[in-house]
């Protein structure tokens, strides 16, 4: 089989972050909006849904097309190479969306690319008038973006933000994905200290922990192409036996939640211990009032409460001066902080170095960013 196109979905802002890990994996990319190209073999399937932290899905490109009319739709999509993946009991939902495009009913291109698919599959399974589906999952997705259609399989099935340690809800909970792409888009490292005031269900402590040690994120899940009978199980055998090999188990890592709320703490700690991270964070229970240190260069990434209803804006203001006053004696520290406030550097009293427009969900929000000094050559923090 000759190259897969790949395309690994992507939340706005993040595709240069999501580009950058797949390119850490070894294979070229190439940036578009909300998603990033690359090529690979089937291997590639395994490594890229075990490995990208930041992405939404893998998907396979079958085809990529310009279609103004549904006759167009339909003799372009049954034209593709469709029993090159599908089995004869496959298991094919299409599901759809339509952006800025001349053929705007969704339910409609759903309906057109099912019936070609058939066609498409009846050439090679001559005897077949209709087919079981009773077979594994391949969900097929037709995208229109100002007319032109394209083409995909999910390899992923379940998004690659469900890692599988986060089993407890806890309200207004951060992605793992962006949780992972605010973290990489720190100065952070594992030689320095990580600093979470508001950790909630500690998803920024786990994942950063999960960086440190480099520790492949969907290492302890399933995806749905591991169902499917045109990959071998060695593949996925071999690229989880990689993902082991290349963990770092021998780091002392200095990554510390604390938030107010017990409950929550209780939660963090126990999906720490599902991630398989827990002796290498620390959770507290504490006020954001008595948050003091006196290590140095260390990094404070949070995601503190945003204010979104009206009838806590006030509070959430006052917590935000609060922060200002709190960090101002960690001179020698850098802080993250995302929020979709849009007056927090006049609340906090400080303008960051850095500002970056991200989304948390459906929720515009800015990423700021303040840079403290570059930790000394050879400085090292006591743990204490």
């Amino acid at each position: 089989m000759p190259k897969i196109e790949l395309i690994a979905t992507a939340t706005f802002g993040l595709e240069a972050i999501v580009a950058r890990e797949v390119r850490q994996l070894g294979y070229d990319a190439e940036v578009e909006n909300a998603r990033v190209i690359f090529q690979g073999d089937q291997q590639a399937i395994c490594r890229s849904n075990l490995w990208l932290r930041s992405a939404d899905r893998v998907l396979i490109r079958v085809g990529e097309f310009t279609a103004l009319t549904f006759d167009e739709l339909f003799e372009k999509t049954k034209a593709l190479p469709w029993a090159d993946w599908l089995p004869e009991n496959a298991n094919f939902p299409v599901e759809g969306k339509s952006v800025k495009s001349t053929l705007f009913s969704v339910s409609d291109c759903q309906a057109i690319v099912k019936k070609a698919i058939v066609e498409s599959m009846k050439k090679k399974y001559h005897h077949r008038k209709w087919f079981e589906e009773d077979g594994p999952c391949y969900t097929i997705e037709i995208s229109l973006l100002k007319d032109v259609a394209t083409l995909t399989i999910d390899t992923s099935g379940t998004g690659l933000h469900k890692r599988g340690y986060r089993k407890l809800s806890t309200s207004a909970p951060l992605k793992e994905t962006l949780a992972a792409a605010i973290i990489n888009l720190s100065f952070w490292n594992p030689e320095r200290i990580l600093l979470d005031p508001f950790c909630g269900s500690g998803t920024i402590p786990i994942e950063a922990a999960l960086i440190g040690l480099n520790a492949a994120p969907g290492l302890h899940r399933e995806f749905a192409a591991e169902s499917w009978p045109n990959i071998s199980k060695q593949l996925w055998i071999d690229a989880r036996q990689e993902a082991e090999d290349l963990m770092r188990r021998d780091l002392e890592l200095q990554i510390r939640g604390t938030d107010i709320n017990p409950k929550v703490m209780s939660i963090a700690r126990y999906h720490a211990k599902l991630a398989g991270v827990n002796d290498f964070v620390s959770f507290q229970q504490m006020p954001l009032s008595e948050l003091q240190t006196k290590r140095k260069y260390g990094c404070l990434i949070c995601n503190p409460p945003y204010g979104e209803r009206l009838d806590n804006t006030e509070e959430v203001e006052q917590l935000y001066s609060q922060m200002g006053q709190v960090f101002k004696p960690m001179d020698a520290w850098s802080f993250y902080v995302l929020t979709s406030h849009p007056n927090f550097e006049r609340i906090f009293g400080k303008r960051a170095d850095r500002r970056r427009k991200l989304y948390n969900g459906r929720i515009e929000c800015q990423y700021y960013q303040f840079y403290g000094p570059r930790p000394p050559k050879g400085f090292i923090n006591i743990i204490n």
